[in-house]
């Protein structure tokens, strides 16, 4: 998540959260960066002083019942909390990522692969959500944060419990996004059914796809029409046809015709298997992907070294240049996200490695070695490792350097 700095009316505390940064906010609330006293990372959600009254109260109080209630790999979990506070907040994990909007908008839309395996994991994750009586309501591309250990879904503000009659909203009252809302609960339909939360992650699927929303118009009272109208079919523009009638049973305008979210679970999986791949590979490949997409690879790479002339000496990174035969590269290449290995290597060194290690560069080494190095079986001298010279560690310093520039803390 992108952090703005702090403004002069922000507290610098909250709940024993120290407050880094502005992290983002809606109609109610401002959400921080912060971090515990033990040096936990957290996103502090704090109520807005002008929206405090007991009815606010009341709704932050259940978010947070929520909150301690649900549970799973692929839900933001709850760290901390008080709604009888001055200024109520909660604290959850942090998910260090941008949400699935923010990436669609810079990046363009995900290959169909990686949509299914983001299909597959959202649905597996809204699955437990369900089991636990709950229904999120309220799934929307910003609402799913693509984070270093995969996909979360955060802001449970709308969910209720599946069973029960109780709302504090209004009569006649609609609450949810337009855009990512199905006809049912636009109508103000009552109780709501998991189908809400299969349709909306359709949605969030054809976004992810295509980087447009089921319908889309500038009056609001245009697109619920759009929304509740039968005979106005969703715009699957430009979605990949392997894609097509899953989206569209997922988008169905009566609940009882949308599959069940572990029916969506089996044709993702059924579609990547059809690809040669197992879904656990297609997950691999979506994190490496939503991590560094291609157009941020060659912004890590260093610039090739001058020599005395000034000409740029290519090095065991470029992957035109064989290798010598004194050094044996421990990777020439670095691989295309688009189609990333199965098991991606992360080529950069981790911050708290690096932070272990002397900055200092590396003296050139002699040109004679002191010692003659050991003779392999066949009789012929090793090969130096490149992992032990001059050269690769200097390569590895300017690796941690452009990372250390890139990280969020």
């Amino acid at each position: 998540m992108q952090t703005t700095p702090l403004s002069p009316e922000d507290p610098a505390h909250i709940g024993g959260f120290e407050l880094l940064g502005r992290v983002g906010q809606g109609g109610m609330g401002q959400v921080y960066l912060g971090e515990s006293p033990g040096g936990e990372p957290a996103a502090v959600k704090v109520i807005k002083p002008s929206v405090v009254d007991s009815t606010a109260r009341l709704r932050f109080a259940q978010e947070i019942e929520i909150l301690k209630t649900v549970w799973g790999a692929r839900i933001a979990q709850l760290l901390d909390a008080d709604a009888e506070a001055e200024q109520p907040w909660l604290a959850t994990e942090y998910v260090d990522g941008p949400d699935l909007g923010k990436h669609v908008s810079t990046h363009g839309p995900l290959p169909a692969l990686l949509v299914l395996s983001l299909g597959a994991t959202l649905a597996e994750g809204l699955g437990y959500v369900h089991k636990q009586g709950l229904l999120h309501r309220d799934l929307k591309p910003a609402n799913i944060l693509l984070g270093p250990n995969g996909p979360k879904i955060i802001d449970f503000g709308l969910a209720v419990f599946a069973e029960s009659g109780v709302s504090l909203t209004a009569a006649n009252t609609v609450v949810g996004t337009p855009s990512c809302m199905p006809p049912e609960q636009a109508n103000g339909v009552k109780p709501l059914t998991s189908a809400v939360d299969v349709y909306a992650l359709g949605a969030l699927l054809l976004f992810a796809a295509t980087g447009h929303l089921p319908y889309h118009a500038n009056n609001i009272h245009v697109l619920f029409h759009m929304v509740t109208d039968p005979a106005t079919n969703p715009d699957l523009t430009g979605a990949p046809p392997e894609l097509v009638p899953l989206l569209t049973a997922m988008l169905s305008h009566d609940a009882q015709d949308r599959p069940a979210l572990t029916e969506v679970v089996q044709q993702c999986r059924a579609l990547v298997e059809a690809q040669g791949l197992k879904l656990a590979q297609a997950r691999r490949r979506l994190t490496t992907y939503t991590a560094a997409p291609p157009q941020d690879f060659p912004t890590l790479l260093p610039a090739p070294p001058a020599d005395s002339t000034g000409t740029s000496t290519p090095t065991a990174l470029d992957p035109t240049v064989a290798p010598s035969h004194d050094e044996t590269p421990a990777a020439t290449t670095i691989p295309d996200v688009s189609v990333p290995d199965a098991h991606p290597t992360v080529l950069l060194t981790p911050p708290s490695q690096a932070a272990d290690e002397p900055a200092q560069q590396e003296p050139t080494p002699p040109a004679q070695e002191d010692t003659p190095r050991r003779a392999r079986p066949d009789g012929k001298p090793r090969a130096r490792s490149l992992r032990h010279s001059a050269q690769a560690r200097r390569t590895a310093q300017q690796l941690r350097e452009a990372y250390s520039a890139r990280a969020a803390f």
